[in-house]
């Protein structure tokens, strides 16, 4: 019986105990008495009547308040006292019974307490072996994900059915780059734990390469299998995949698993069209030049007692033929440097560091002071940098031993998809022999010699350097013309610099994940999840109000995935109220020019697919987001829990389900709040601390969760 419910059976003994003895004795006095004596009782009892009804009524409120009271210290304080155990028991350990009440009360709170650091102490213990037991099994897994999230090509790990169980790093840049339309506006990825592969490549040929697979192993061959496939952007994949095999149950190996290493090949195949495009342009665009000139000089050859006036005129084509197809050649570099790099492995440098890398040679080596000028910080140049500091380094060595310069500097600027990095120093000038020795000569610095030439170094990077004179500042400089990073390289050594640490891309418990489709009668703990918040311009949705901010991260085998995010800014094309922004910490600056609800919720409706939605205080969330249907097309039919229910379902007796009292209640610390992807991070933090107190109570499907909050009070509240 609920407690109320027993408060109200109190309430109606107390009311009988009050007027149930004066009935049945005015009753039996009644039965013997005669009739005249009644008549006399009556007006006796009719003339007190008032009196005795004011002092019963009295007498029964002052009772009704001391049963409440009791009621409220005895029934509902051991109600509170026994939901703060379930929370010691499963949630929050170090949460405590708070000391009020009565004394018998608050004696039963501190016996509670001294018992919970008993049981603290030995679950310390107990916890401190199993981590001692585990240690190495969580080395071996971190050191495999550790060398995964290094490797400089894609890999991805899945099960059978093709769901993500381990990607790389560089696994998450590549997709990244993938994808196409709204799903790029928050930096969103077409790839995740417990996402099909199958969204990525086509579950045909993925079949197709298992069947391979499974044929090579019971012939006995190595078991790999290659095959070249498209993406819905358009985009060219090779991939090579070779099973995860595990001892069967007849010693024969069985496979569990699929390794798969992914590479981006349409730049490389675009590079190939471009070289064809490159050679098309100079043979066909110098073929008449090359006519006129050959016409010209066979002219010359034949008649050469021409006239002055003639000869002059013929020497005149040969030289602008040969100025159109230097300018042309000159043309062709520039618009196809990144098409004529040479295949020597070149990697990302930031131009400044390349420059340092130089300067502290030549400062350790040469002793030669060196200075800066005119650089470009941002400019990243793909270069082997250890045979371009050592070309650097011999130059100024060159430069030391026949020039004495005082000093030299260093210069970087950018021309279009080139690179230009001088050598500057003042001094005589230099003759154009000397620098075409010193380019072919094997460099050698004291005792350190390279079996390479400055002409080898310059053709590796697919570049050029010459010499040149600054006359008007009376000094001279080494030009070298290097190509510039391509921007999705930027993007990616940005990315790294932003990262913090090795982020877990790895749930190898994910091997028997089988499916996720959304039954109502699964097991809360069996789905996946995707906990979400909004940030908005007010609170009243029907009234205006718009969406500024969607955070939102997953849940995927019970872990929450900070690293797995969608966090946007949105621009709500109406002014931000100013009382709201305090709040929020979100400007009229910080949405301008950001995109509008209709490109981001397509991008959110894409990253949630197929999941179950979790918010606090859901209802506010979901009213925003069903106002956007008509005008977007899109809608989120899928389940929605609410934290502020669940807490409500798990804690009825507690006062508040406030996500900041939650949080403490539960003993988890968030640094910061009203910002949406942190409050959904600390909601999805909240969801798992209630999945215990949940299956305590008997739920534990989605189905009877969902009813479980229907019948809470908070559910009655609209938007």
């Amino acid at each position: 019986m609920k407690a109320k419910y027993r408060f109200l059976l109190a309430i109606c003994v107390l009311g009988l105990l009050m007027t149930g003895p004066f009935v049945v004795t005015s009753f039996l006095v009644w039965v013997d008495m005669k009739e005249a004596e009644r008549v006399m009782l009556t007006e006796l009892l009719m003339s007190r009547l008032p009196v005795g009804t004011l002092m019963t009524m009295f007498g029964f409120a002052i009772g009704v308040a001391v049963l409440h009271k009791l009621f409220k210290q005895y029934v509902e304080g051991l109600l509170r006292m026994a939901e703060t155990l379930r929370l010691m028991l499963s949630a929050n350990r170090n949460f405590r019974v708070t000391m009020e009440g009565p004394p018998e009360v608050q004696q039963l709170a501190s016996a509670a307490n001294d018992l919970a650091q008993q049981r603290d102490v030995l679950m310390d213990d107990v916890d401190a072996q199993i981590a001692r037991a585990k240690a190495s099994v969580e080395e071996e897994k971190n050191r495999l994900a550790a060398l995964m999230s290094e490797l400089a090509q894609a890999v991805v790990v899945c099960n059978l059915d093709g769901r993500i169980l381990l990607y790389n790093n560089r696994a998450r840049l590549q997709f990244k780059a993938l994808a196409q339309g709204p799903t790029s506006v928050s930096g969103g990825a077409l790839i995740g734990l417990g996402r099909s592969i199958h969204s990525i490549l086509e579950k045909s040929q993925v079949e197709h390469a298992q069947e391979v697979i499974r044929q090579r192993l019971l012939a006995g061959k190595s078991a790999i299998s290659n095959f070249i496939t498209t993406t819905r952007g358009g985009q060219l994949l090779r991939v090579q995949m070779v099973p995860v095999l595990a001892p069967g149950a007849d010693g024969d190996a069985t496979m569990s698993g699929l390794v798969l290493t992914v590479e981006n090949i349409t730049r490389s195949l675009e590079q190939e069209a471009r070289r064809d495009q490159v050679l098309h342009s100079l043979t066909e665009g110098s073929r008449a030049a090359l006519g006129n000139i050959r016409a010209a000089v066979g002219n010359l050859i034949d008649y050469p007692d021409m006239e002055p006036e003639l000869r002059e005129r013929f020497v005149s084509v040969v030289a602008d033929e040969a100025g159109k197809m230097s300018q042309r050649l000159d043309q062709t570099m520039v618009e196809f440097s990144d098409s004529m790099k040479t295949r020597w492995p070149l990697e990302d440098v930031l131009g400044i560091d390349l420059i340092a890398a130089a300067q502290r040679r030549i400062d350790d080596k040469l002793k030669l002071p060196t200075k800066t000028e005119e650089l470009d910080d941002a400019l990243w140049i793909k270069a082997d940098s250890f045979s371009l500091v050592f070309a650097l380094v011999f130059l100024a060595s060159k430069l030391q031993d026949h020039y004495e310069p005082r000093e030299l500097r260093f210069r970087l600027t950018a021309a279009g998809k080139l690179a230009y990095l001088d050598l500057i120093w003042a001094g005589p000038a230099m003759s154009s022999e000397t620098f075409y020795t010193w380019e072919m000569d094997t460099m050698q610095i004291g005792s350190e010699t390279s079996p390479l030439s400055l002409r080898d170094v310059i053709d590796r990077h697919g570049g050029e350097v010459w010499y040149q004179r600054e006359k008007a500042a009376h000094r001279a400089f080494f030009r070298f013309v290097l190509p510039v990073a391509t921007p999705e390289i930027e993007a990616e050594a940005e990315d790294r610099k932003r990262g913090s640490g090795r982020p877990e891309y790895y749930d190898f418990d994910l091997f028997n994940f089988a499916d996720k489709s959304i039954d109502l009668d699964r097991k809360l703990s069996e789905l996946t999840y995707t906990v979400f918040d909004t940030e908005t311009t007010g609170l009243e949705p029907s009234k205006g109000d718009e969406i500024i901010q969607i955070g939102a991260a997953r849940i995927v085998n019970n872990r929450l995935l900070q690293q797995e995010i969608f966090d946007q800014i949105v621009d709500p094309e109406i002014p931000l109220k100013p009382e709201s922004i305090p709040i929020h910490g979100i400007t009229e600056d910080m949405v301008r020019g950001k995109p509008n609800i209709d490109i981001v919720l397509p991008a959110f409706h894409e990253f949630c697919e197929d999941t179950v939605l979790i918010a606090h205080n859901a209802a506010f969330d979901m009213r925003f987001l069903q106002l956007k249907e008509e005008r977007t097309g899109l809608r989120f039919s899928q389940p929605v829990l609410d934290t502020l229910l669940l807490s409500a379902v798990v804690h009825p007796n507690q006062e508040s389900h406030r996500l900041d009292a939650i949080l403490e209640r539960l003993g988890i610390h968030c640094d910061t709040r009203h910002n949406a992807l942190e409050d959904a991070i600390a909601t999805g933090e909240v969801f798992l601390k209630l999945l215990p107190l949940l299956e305590e109570k008997g739920i534990v499907t989605v189905r009877q969760a969902l009813e479980a909050a229907e019948k809470t009070y908070f559910a009655r509240i609209k938007y």
